[in-house]
């Protein structure tokens, strides 16, 4: 095959080029026979170029007649400019066409079974199966070049911070908190497991007492958790830490580079600085700790005057010391009874017992739902809520964590499904004062609600053991138009603290000795005050392109059941490599 040269790509082309002789190769994306002059689409990364074959050019027009969708070609000709009418002002091309006068074909294409430009109408199973074709579209290309130039950018970013990236190992000891890990078996060590990281913290911890002081890495990590929409059990992070810091310091960083993405990449304006907001006041307005702040539709407490009425729901939730909290649809009046029923069963998803509600008719008078029992407070409901005629009050009676969950999900979904999110608006938050644990009632025992190296704040330190539930951790999320982009903290540099803090967890002295001795013996020798974050760079794509599914921009995802549709894994393996592992797979 002779050598391939291409003077331009095939979005390069203006009038300014015009009798110049090009040469261009890609692939075919559309043909057109139209009496005898055919036209052919040509694609590749960069753009489409519309190739004329004329019949005088018999060889290379009688190849071009033969040419189909996604057939790989180069060709030789004179760029002309098009004649008046025949512009395409929707192509930066759109000018210009290529007489061709020769064509090689690279490689002939079987029938594709779907074209880029019809990716929309296949289902995203078999755009994944046939990734290499779905790659192809100008969208996904766009995608891929986004998510190269953010990184990019986050690298030159923190190269002038004075940060330095630092690979950390894939192949880790398993440590079983949080989520499950993937395990890798050890042929060398019969019976010994390596686990991939779902995270680089402890390896991070341990460059800062290292001496290492300002450390970065864009990195993989793995969470064999069951996949969702924002969310791959395989997963991309900008992870961070610095050492002689507080919280001010690291947030003050990650600011500057969200706002140097956001300004580089959309145009757009980062708040300088970012709002902050406590996680008590998130969860008492907004039932959740990564608030949407696009919208209002807060939630309110009604406990008080819920207590004035008769109605069982209100009364057995604050007899059991819960609470009563609603949240307002306006315009929700319109709803039909199935649709306020089918909200009731969506609610039992989140842990509800079902979920009540009322609509405002003219007059300030409530009907439907459980207007009867409102009667009493009616008045008073109406001026706590700020509800107005026409619109929908939806109730939530239960323990105050249900309540949130529920209410906090629905406040969501309805905005959601009612389109009451404004568009094109940026709404960033800084979420602070989480609690350091929460207790769980299944294991019997306090969890920690980020990591066990999170520090609590040093004045609840003395208290740690006795009022656990009272200590606020030095941790700090990073929401932007409700979605957590990262999280972070101030982590434990005092040995003894962190020794106390897992013993709180439920982890004897041998336990923490087992999964942390080394984490536990490097925190003796000259541990530096040190704390740090890591951002998720899929979900920062997904918000940068404009979709909420975080397949849309990963080159090769897993699907909702986390298999690789292209390559069909996860595949069984031979007996002769199981038994190197001295592995036997069981149940099947």
């Amino acid at each position: 095959m002779a050598t391939i040269v291409r003077t331009h790509t095939c979005g390069q082309l203006r009038k300014e080029h015009v009798s110049q002789t090009v040469q261009i190769a890609g692939w075919v994306n559309g043909y057109r026979d139209h009496g005898g002059v055919i036209f052919i689409d040509l694609r590749d990364r960069d753009g489409l170029t519309q190739v004329v074959f004329h019949p005088e050019f018999k060889e290379a027009h009688d190849l071009a007649n033969k040419l189909r969708s996604e057939d790989v070609i180069h060709v030789t000709g004179q760029c002309v400019a098009r004649e008046a009418g025949m512009t395409n002002p929707r192509l930066a091309t759109g000018e210009i066409e290529v007489q061709g006068s020769a064509v090689t074909v690279l490689n002939k294409s079987q029938t594709p079974p779907f074209s880029p430009d019809e990716a929309d109408k296949v289902s995203e199973e078999t755009r994944l199966k046939y990734r290499y074709i779905d790659l192809r579209r100008p969208r996904m290309q766009h995608v891929l070049r986004t998510r190269y130039r953010v990184t990019k950018l986050m690298r030159d970013y923190f190269e002038k911070q004075g940060f330095t990236e630092v690979e950390t190992p894939f192949l880790y000891k398993s440590t079983p908190e949080g989520a499950r890990e993937f395990l890798v078996p050890s042929r060398i060590h019969a019976g010994s497991f390596y686990a991939l990281p779902q995270s680089p913290q402890l390896f991070k911890q341990i460059l800062m007492m290292s001496g290492m002081e300002r450390y970065v890495q864009i990195v993989k990590c793995f969470r064999d958790e069951d996949p969702r929409a924002d969310r791959q059990a395989e997963f991309t992070q900008l992870d961070m830490e610095m050492s002689f810091v507080d919280r001010d310091d690291v947030m003050n960083i990650i600011e500057g580079c969200v706002r140097i993405v956001w300004k580089e990449v959309l145009g757009i304006d980062v708040p300088n600085p970012i709002p902050r907001m406590g996680y008590a006041e998130a969860m008492n307005r907004f039932g959740i700790d990564r608030p949407d702040m696009r919208y209002g539709m807060e939630l309110t407490d009604i406990s008080d005057i819920a207590a004035k009425t008769d109605f069982g729901v209100f009364k057995g939730a604050l007899g059991a010391g819960g609470t009563v909290r609603t949240v307002v649809l306006p315009g929700g009046g319109d709803m039909t009874r199935k649709e306020t029923d089918g909200l009731a069963e969506w609610a039992k998803g989140f842990g509800a017992k079902g979920l009540a509600v009322t609509k405002v008719i003219a007059g300030g008078k409530l009907e439907t739902g459980i207007a009867k029992f409102l009667a009493p407070i009616a008045d008073d409901l109406i001026e706590r809520t700020g509800a107005k005629e026409g619109d929908l009050i939806c109730f939530a009676a239960d323990s105050e964590k249900v309540v949130f969950k529920v209410l906090g999900e629905l406040r969501q979904k309805l905005a959601r499904d009612r389109k009451l999110i404004p568009e094109g608006q940026w709404k960033w938050l800084w979420v602070i004062d989480f609690p350091s644990f929460e207790f769980d009632p299944e294991l019997k025992r306090w969890i920690a609600l980020h990591h066990p190296f999170t520090s609590p704040r040093d004045e609840d330190i003395p208290n740690l053991e006795a009022k656990p539930g009272e200590c606020i951790a030095k941790a700090y999320d990073l929401v932007c138009n409700g979605s957590e982009l990262g999280g972070g903290s101030i982590r434990i540099h005092n040995p003894e603290v962190q020794a106390r803090v897992f013993k709180l967890l439920g982890l004897s002295e041998e336990d923490a000795r087992k999964k942390f001795g080394f984490l536990l013996d490097a925190l003796k020798f000259g541990a530096p005050p040190h704390g740090g974050i890591a951002l998720g760079i899929d979900r920062i794509i997904m918000h940068l392109c404009g979709t909420t599914n975080i397949r849309d921009v990963i080159a090769f995802p897993k699907t909702q059941n986390g298999a690789d549709l292209m390559t069909e894994a996860p595949s069984q393996v031979e007996d002769k490599q199981l038994k190197e592992l001295s592995l036997r797979v069981t149940g099947q």
